[in-house]
């Protein structure tokens, strides 16, 4: 399981605050803490980045080079900012993310055949957001094609089904899952990705490591590859590198069967509990841990 951290992000008030006024240090011990914590990637979310997206991307790289050798997912929608990430980092570079709309992959298909780099491929079409695990498999059917058309090996896309939060739309929770299970038999040459922490979003803050640890388990077991998750989560980094592997196999374990959870720990019947929300199977609420 790759683990791509997701600290680096314009979104949070802090970071934007850094890569505006060019504050390296704060950008820097994200940079190191994700090392130290297991990432295998830093994404760099700098979001539209209309005014000066070239010159923040490169100073972004430049500055995480001072200090932390970690391989980077470049997240923009400015292309020419992509462009000068791609030139610094090349085919160790991610481009997160092409989604699966012509005009989308016409633009950014080529930058990944001219620097031979990896991609998320985001299972997103013109009508939007697709309605069900069907729905995700045509758009990766024809997604595929595309990539196909530049001559892009398969093993240079991880495709993201596109998790959303268990709380708005626990249908959707239940669709990825379902997908995951026939990805491998649909694209046995591709890789799969997902931004993880949106499966807690609008969460209580209590309960969105646990929803984020449970739900990678549970895709994990249907053999995604990887994810984008919280750095500073370090119970999902042990779960990972198989360090509590009797939480990982409990997670499995009830996902195939209903358990009797009275003779279980308080930990271990949370995580039960909270398999049996991301599979359908009781209704999300924020007090779902207390019944």
């Amino acid at each position: 399981m790759i683990l791509i951290g997701e600290n680096i992000n314009i979104m949070n008030k802090k970071i934007k605050e850094a890569m505006t006024n060019r504050k390296k240090e704060v950008i820097q011990k994200i940079a190191v803490e994700s090392k130290n914590n297991g990432m295998d990637y830093l994404d760099l979310n700098i979001g539209p980045a209309r005014k000066d997206g070239p010159f923040l991307i490169e100073w972004l790289i430049k500055t995480i080079r001072e200090v932390c050798d970690l391989p980077l997912s470049i997240d923009t929608t400015n292309i020419e900012a992509l462009k000068v990430g791609l030139e610094m980092e090349g085919e160790k570079a991610i481009i997160n993310s092409i989604q699966g709309v012509e005009e989308r992959m016409e633009e950014l298909l080529p930058l990944v055949k001219k620097y031979n780099c990896k991609f998320i491929g985001l299972l997103l079409s013109k009508e939007g957001m697709p309605r069900d695990e069907n729905e995700r498999g045509a758009i990766a059917a024809n997604f595929l094609a595309k990539i196909d058309e530049y001559g892009i090996p398969h093993d240079k896309v991880y495709f993201d089904p596109i998790v959303l939060p268990v709380r708005f739309q626990q249908e959707q929770v239940v669709a990825t899952l379902e997908f995951m299970k026939m990805f491998k038999e649909l694209f046995p040459d591709c890789n799969s990705t997902c931004g993880l922490s949106n499966v807690s979003n609008g969460a209580l803050n209590e309960l969105r490591g646990l929803l984020n640890r449970t739900y990678l388990v549970m895709l994990w077991k249907y053999g995604m590859d990887s994810a984008i998750v919280d750095a500073y989560d370090k119970e999902l980094v042990y779960i990972v590198n198989q360090e509590k592997e009797d939480i990982k196999n409990l997670i499995w374990e009830a996902m195939d069967k209903e358990l009797d959870i009275s003779g279980l720990s308080e930990e271990e019947k949370n995580y039960v509990k909270t398999v049996y929300v991301l599979q359908g199977k009781s209704i999300y609420s924020d007090s779902y841990l207390k019944l």
